[in-house]
């Protein structure tokens, strides 16, 4: 049996390096990551147990190590190599961006975003720097937590602009609850923002709310 697993193990990985992941199932692409960490053990059938539970690819690499660890077969190791895929594409997706132009590339930045944020169980709020060409120079996560008009530091953005060199901004921020609809608390941030923001002649572009695949654009509703 030890000898059958390795070999399709071994078919697994060549399948990809002849072709990638084109013709694989879901479940064989959970089953390759969960390899990397017990590179010895059948694991395809806790991929399948996995991909029955959350529905998806997306779902399984973005669900909470606990719960995959919930699954007969998944531990520590296996996780780790779920995990450590998902956090290499963000990684790779915010860099794709750095240097880019704002406005031409706003499906990319909205696919990091989304990629970043969908799955986070507390708010984030995070800044986007851009140089006066509107090219992104660097993005950041300034505040964690519950987000009201207490936690949310003006002069703290504004430091943050200045070291980065930055002419304008993009506010983005996330709903674990998956309602885009801005709360009257996102409302008097962004107010308070945009005012220290014009007294260093610093343009704030937008404010971006992300809930799950949804995105809420204040520029686009008027609001900024």
């Amino acid at each position: 049996m030890a000898k059958s697993n390795e070999g399709h193990r071994q078919r697994l990985r060549e399948k990809f390096l002849n072709s990638g992941l084109d013709g694989f199932h879901d479940y064989e692409i959970i089953e390759l990551l969960l390899t990397l960490g017990t590179p010895r053990t059948d694991c395809k059938q806790p991929a399948k147990d996995a991909l029955k539970k959350w529905g998806s690819l997306k779902a399984v690499l973005e669900a909470p190590p606990k719960e995959l660890k919930k699954i007969k077969g998944i531990g520590d190791h296996n996780v780790f190599g779920l995990k450590l895929t998902q956090d290499v594409a963000r990684r790779y997706l915010a860099d794709r961006i750095v240097d880019m132009d704002y406005i031409q590339s706003s499906e990319d930045v909205l696919d990091y975003l989304r990629h970043n944020l969908r799955d986070k169980s507390q708010e984030l709020f995070m800044v986007i720097y851009l140089n006066g060409r509107n090219q992104i120079l660097k993005m950041e996560t300034l505040f964690e937590g519950t987000l009201n008009t207490s936690a949310v530091y003006p002069r703290e953005v504004v430091k943050k602009a200045l070291e980065n060199d930055a002419s304008a901004l993009v506010l983005v921020h996330n709903h674990p609850s998956g309602n885009p609809s801005p709360s009257k608390d996102d409302l008097t941030i962004t107010k308070k923002l945009k005012e220290a923001a014009r007294t260093i002649d610093i343009y704030i572009h937008d404010h971006l709310i992300i809930a799950g695949n949804d995105v809420y654009s204040f520029a686009d509703h008027g609001l900024i």
